[in-house]
């Protein structure tokens, strides 16, 4: 059932963007679909551990590890080699000066419990080594960038969200719960997300 749930989160974000050419339909789609499987699957892990830490120093280390990657994309913007119609692939997927704001505000206050407790929380593992669930999750976000950025540049986010995964379930082991992964996330969508917009509105602009 795992495997269900996971394939259609898969399908939920490539038939959003690479069907229906829509980022809102692809982040609503996925939450629908994701949201649907726990209620039919009913994992035995209380909602009340999205907001438990036992220790700040890692919601600390989290919200600084994790909100650096936005100025690590702002540095190596051209390094990434994104192609030269980034711009117009952005509004053909519905975002647009007006509306990017609410996206990101939307994609940053709930994406991250939601995907916390699929990702880490129903999917998670107490292992120390990497775990399967650190590549699906991994694997789901290279559907957003294909046909954005060079094939390296690709096989370089995967690699730097595999790790990602890992770290926020050793974060989950450690602290005890996900609200320090959870913020990690917030802190990492809001940054990355700003620095596309600032980039792709100043393209358009």
């Amino acid at each position: 059932m795992k495997w269900i749930a996971v394939l259609l989160a898969y399908l939920a974000v490539g038939v959003g963007l690479l069907v229906f050419h829509s980022a809102w339909g692809a982040l609503i789609g996925f939450h629908v679909v994701t949201i649907a499987s726990l209620l039919i699957l009913k994992p035995d892990i209380p909602i009340r551990i999205l907001f438990i830490s036992k220790n700040r120093k890692w919601i600390f280390i989290n919200i600084l590890l994790c909100g650096s990657s936005g100025m690590t994309l702002y540095f190596l913007w051209d390094t990434f080699r994104f192609v030269n119609d980034l711009s117009q692939q952005v509004e053909a997927l519905g975002l647009n000066a007006s509306n990017w704001p609410m996206f990101i505000a939307y994609f940053v206050l709930v994406n991250p419990f939601i995907e916390e407790y699929f990702w880490r929380g129903y999917l998670g593992n107490a292992s120390k080594s990497l775990h399967t669930s650190d590549f699906l999750f991994a694997g789901y976000h290279t559907l957003i960038v294909i046909n954005k950025v060079h094939i390296f540049s690709i096989v370089y986010a995967l690699f730097v969200l595999i790790l990602t995964g890992w770290f926020w379930r050793q974060v989950a082991r450690e602290d005890g719960g996900l609200l320090a992964p959870v913020l990690g996330h917030m802190a990492a969508d809001f940054m990355i997300l700003v620095t596309v917009y600032m980039m792709v509105i100043n393209i358009i602009a």
